[in-house]
């Protein structure tokens, strides 16, 4: 009997009846027989799989600029690591062990099987997504041999996305990053909470689609009727009216789409000015967040990052070898204090997500794009920007998703058909 054969005979023990049996084999021991033998093809995968030579080389070819980015808030779900534990036991285990670790709370139980409520919650939502999207990266750092460091040349990520982008790049330590995320985290809570009981009323965030030629003038009229004069001056502005009724475009995602951020009431009356006033008729949708991310309501919580930031000398460590994008600004970080700036201010100040894929799309080539994290919401938003839909593949370039083990294998396929095709373009 082969090492396969006697490993496949002690992980079936009473299916082996079914095979000897037939059909005569009851219901709970055919169902033995088809996990034990998922079971036993998933672990032969793990001990004969050896990383694409091609994914492991150091040596580099000729490719395609890429990029890699992660998603925010809102992307989470429970069971979201459960198929990765499944499908790499090895690497993923000890990750999701090390994450109740740093933060000394079982968040992974809460990610596995908690209620929808606890995940939700924002304290919990986003270490949870930023930990899930650390730990596709390093699954596929090591199963599949993806150097991220000679196979990435940018990296960014949406909103909270932005920390693991850091920790991608080499500029944050995983365990720093997820501190500093559940501190801000909590910090942003408290900020809502505190508007909800000195203030009364609603808040949250609302979605506002338009035509891609409207988007422009919309956010013109939009900064005329807050009071800011451009985009920059927008947290330190509308200085008469109380920062408890302050609104703020928190996100401006896509050519057509943006994010208002703040009290519900006073967004509805700009949405009504923009109707009644302004010439434009958008769709609204009322996102499900009870927390006004990226508003002026969030300003205590850039206080608690700059304290956490300047906590060790060592926290940033700049430069490194991959630069990763602002999402403040649109463009990669040029020193280590103004990382540490920027990253504050990003609790209330806009997400510039579609000025930063132009950017690298149109100023830096970069024609590859993969996404690492729950959902597929970045991925989408990529696609519509620079024109590709996910899983395109054009002649050296394309945009991917991985958020199910399943996927990986066509992705990682799909990344070497791409540099051939960069590499038959040169020649």
């Amino acid at each position: 009997m082969s090492c396969g054969s006697r490993q496949l005979a002690a992980l079936l023990g009473p299916g082996l009846c079914l095979a000897r049996g037939g059909l005569g084999a009851t219901p709970s021991v055919q169902h033995h027989f088809i996990v034990s033998l998922w079971q036993w093809q998933r672990q032969w995968q793990q001990q004969n799989r050896t990383p694409s030579r091609r994914w492991a080389s150091t040596a580099l070819r000729k490719r395609s600029r890429t990029a890699i980015f992660f998603p925010g808030q809102g992307v989470q779900r429970v069971g979201m690591t459960i198929p990765w534990l499944e499908a790499f036991p090895t690497t993923a285990r000890p990750i999701l062990e090390e994450i109740d670790h740093i933060l000394q709370y079982p968040l992974a139980r809460i990610i596995a099987d908690g209620t929808n409520a606890d995940l939700t919650a924002t304290e919990n939502a986003q270490p949870a997504i930023m930990a899930t999207s650390i730990m596709i990266l390093r699954i596929l750092e090591k199963e599949f041999g993806f150097n991220t460091t000679d196979r990435v040349d940018f990296t960014l990520g949406h909103s909270l996305g932005e920390f693991a982008a850091l920790v991608a790049g080499g500029y944050l330590r995983n365990e720093d990053a997820l501190r500093m995320v559940h501190k801000r985290a909590q910090a942003m809570a408290r900020c809502s909470r505190r508007a909800c009981e000195e203030g009364g009323g609603t808040y949250g965030m609302v979605a506002v689609v338009c035509e891609p030629d409207r988007l422009e003038p919309m956010i013109e009229s939009i900064h005329e009727f807050l009071g800011h004069s451009s985009i920059g001056a927008k947290v330190d502005s509308s200085a008469e009216v109380p920062t408890i009724q302050q609104v703020l475009i928190a996100n401006i995602n896509s050519k057509n789409q943006i994010v208002l951020s703040g009290r519900i009431e006073r967004i509805k009356t700009l949405l009504t000015h923009l109707r009644q006033f302004a010439g434009h008729d958008p769709r609204a949708i009322t996102l499900k967040s009870e927390v006004p991310f990226h508003s002026p309501l969030m300003k205590p919580a850039v206080k608690v990052m700059r304290r956490m930031l300047d906590e060790r000398s060592d926290m940033v460590t700049y430069p490194t070898s991959i630069p990763c994008v602002s999402n403040v600004t649109a463009r990669a970080y040029r020193s280590r204090g103004e990382l540490k700036d920027l990253l504050a201010r990003s609790c209330a100040e806009t997400v510039l997500w579609a000025e930063s894929i132009r950017y690298l799309d149109q100023e830096e080539k970069v024609r590859r794009w993969i996404g690492i994290g729950p959902g597929k919401v970045g991925r989408n938003l990529v696609g519509k920007e620079v024109g590709m839909r996910g899983r395109d593949i054009v002649k050296g370039g394309g945009v991917w998703g991985i958020s199910d083990p399943r996927e990986i294998e066509d992705i990682m396929r799909a990344l070497e058909l791409t540099e051939q095709a960069a590499e038959e373009e040169e020649e």
